[in-house]
């Protein structure tokens, strides 16, 4: 099971950090996607963690604002949000997958899945 959590309001410029608590997977065999659907439009990956090797995607929106990082012993990955942008706006989800981040994450590849967490940016 994947638990995310971490969203709410913040300003144009702010910042937030997700969470995403993993448990009943082999933690170090798996790679962890975010991903973000806004009103209207389809979901999106975001970025990626290989928690085996730590390589990482990230969308070019998100390039140079977001990280993406792990606690291993927690079970949890991080995805820190800086320099918030109205079109941010959205539902993350975090999911994960057996294996690597591939080179463009794509939703349907990802089998379990978070509830969502809730992230408004407002300008």
């Amino acid at each position: 099971q994947l638990q995310a959590s971490g969203g709410g309001l913040v300003q144009t410029g702010g910042f937030l950090r997700l969470s995403c608590v993993v448990s009943g997977l082999a933690f170090d065999s798996i790679a962890i996607g975010w991903f973000r659907q806004a009103p209207g439009k389809e979901r999106e990956a975001v970025s990626c963690l290989s928690i085996y090797d730590g390589s990482t995607y990230f969308a070019d929106t998100v390039k140079g604002r977001f990280t993406i990082s792990s606690d291993n012993a927690m079970n949890t990955v991080y995805l820190q949000m800086n320099g918030l942008k109205p079109e941010d706006t959205a539902v993350y989800y975090c999911a994960s997958i057996f294996g690597y981040c591939s080179p463009y994450p794509l939703a349907y590849e990802y089998n379990n899945w978070g509830q969502g967490t809730q992230v408004t940016v407002s300008s």
